[in-house]
């Protein structure tokens, strides 16, 4: 195979140590992700400051409802990356404008329409949850005033997606950190400052989004002029190539707010306590492993660039360094996590159900997550080695299979049986993804389509409850053929 021009600019991950790529890249990608999780855990720890655990069931609720308009936007900014880096790659710079003009007019029309959708049946789906009475009433009065700024996040992961995929990682975190400084700010004003409680955090994240949106019209606009003139029949003849990758990238992101969801209803038999201390689980989830999920997007160009150059066993090397780093970071958050139990606890005010859900967590359920990191790392792998079905199989599986038996059989013993029988379920299909992943990757010697330069989907590991600012932090766009890195300046 020729070696493409750059292809000596784009090798970095092709010699020297694969676990030193591993950590070094997942280390770096996580720093502005977990500062934006940690900003999360701030939110919910301001609302528990108001001394009403309705408060905190309401914020788990609207969240959960949120997680799902925060996975389709993921899903459009996985495809607006994946198209602009080609282009851009192939230093067509026009037609990167024409596509990145057209993503974003793609984007507007879905999440408007999805925020209109979702704003008149917000009581319907906040009962189908199990929200009733005053949790009910609190989180309707949140989500009326935070479900119209949904496609301002949407714009803001999506100008997050264009920075990235020009490379210019560094104005990328920007957005995202960004919102994170703005939240630090605006929610004890909001909150406290202004006595408006969780309107207040609903008001403060309508300007955060904002925020979001115009810093990232900022980096594509003014420094790199990214965007073209719209054209309605440019639109129409780009929505091919781009429906080809937002589809399936969508169908992948949603299942896990379709399983987390689940959840939620379940837990919510066991009244607002135990739907409290679900949201506290899932402020404190990615902030303690928030590397995995940062792992999940930077171990793609390390596989992607030793596919490229045909170097097999530096694959097969790269995936065993990820589950390697991936089992000692897990069970060393599970260690700390079990010490710290009772510190979150107090941390949050959280009593009966909710005080046992997160010890439960913190001592057990936690460890599972070597699992899910495991699932993450196999995804890593089958979307950018030629695989991108399997890792919707495998999403899907998880979200289903994976989690309805385990939480119909935990439900007979509390809350707390459900808590467990959710993290059971990724044992099963983290081994699964795990052996699968090393399956096909002995196999890829004996490939026929190497040269196909079709993209595949990064991964984009989710975790229920977050506030969106830090969702596709970690999509990239993907160069297979040559090798091609993350990084690459396109200036």
């Amino acid at each position: 195979m020729a070696a493409s021009p750059q292809s000596s600019a784009k090798a970095a991950f092709t010699t020297g140590s694969t676990m030193r790529h591993v950590v070094v890249m997942t280390s770096t990608s996580s720093i502005g992700l977990v500062s934006i999780f940690f900003v999360d855990v701030i939110n919910l720890f301001y609302i528990s400051l108001l001394g009403q655990q309705e408060l905190a069931a309401a914020i788990g609720y609207a969240a959960t409802i949120m997680f799902f308009s925060i996975s389709v936007s993921i899903g459009i900014s996985i495809a607006t990356a994946a198209l602009v880096g080609r282009a851009l790659g192939a230093e067509d710079t026009e037609k990167a404008k024409s596509l990145a003009t057209s993503s974003l007019f793609y984007l507007l029309v879905t999440t408007i329409l999805l925020a209109v959708g979702l704003f008149f049946s917000l009581p319907f789906f906040l009962e189908l949850l199990g929200a009733q009475g005053e949790t009910l009433a609190l989180a309707l009065s949140f989500m009326r005033i935070v479900v119209p700024s949904i496609p301002l996040l949407g714009l803001g992961m999506c100008f997050g997606s264009l920075l990235r995929a020009k490379g210019d990682p560094k104005r990328a975190m920007y957005v995202t950190l960004s919102g994170g400084i703005a939240t630090l700010v605006l929610d004890p004003i909001f909150i406290f400052g202004l006595d408006l409680g969780i309107t207040g955090a609903a008001m403060a994240t309508f300007v955060v989004r904002f925020i979001l949106a115009l810093v990232g019209l900022w980096g594509v606009v003014k420094i790199h002029n990214m965007l073209g003139k719209f054209k309605f029949s440019q639109a129409i003849s780009d929505m091919r190539p781009f429906l080809t990758i937002a589809i399936p990238a969508i169908a992948t992101q949603l299942a896990t707010p379709v399983g987390n969801a689940y959840v939620t209803r379940s837990i919510a038999e066991f009244g607002d306590d135990a739907v409290a201390g679900w949201a506290i689980i899932g402020r404190v989830l990615p902030v303690a492993f928030g590397v995995i999920f940062a792992l999940s997007g930077s171990v793609g160009p390390i596989l992607s660039q030793n596919y490229g150059a045909r170097e097999f066993a530096r694959v097969s090397s790269t995936m065993r360094d990820a589950l390697l780093f991936t089992l000692i970071y897990c069970v060393s958050i599970w260690a700390l996590l079990a010490l710290a139990n009772p510190w979150i606890i107090s941390i949050f005010d959280a009593t009966g159900e909710a005080a046992r859900l997160v010890e439960i967590f913190c001592l057990f359920v936690a460890g599972s997550y070597l699992f899910n990191g495991a699932l993450f790392v196999a995804n890593a792998a089958f979307n950018n080695l030629g695989f991108p079905l399997h890792a919707t199989l495998f999403n899907w599986g998880r979200a289903t299979l994976g989690i309805i038996p385990f939480v119909m059989v935990g439900r007979h013993f509390g809350a707390e049986g459900v808590l467990i029988g959710w993290g059971l379920g990724a044992v099963v299909f983290g081994l699964g993804a795990a052996a699968m992943a090393f399956y096909q990757i002995q196999k890829l010697p004996e490939r026929n389509d190497f040269d196909d330069d079709s993209t595949n989907l990064p991964p984009t590991a989710n975790s229920p409850f977050t506030s969106g600012k830090g969702a596709g932090f970690a999509v990239q766009p993907i160069h297979r053929s040559g090798g091609g890195g993350g990084d690459d300046k396109s200036d």
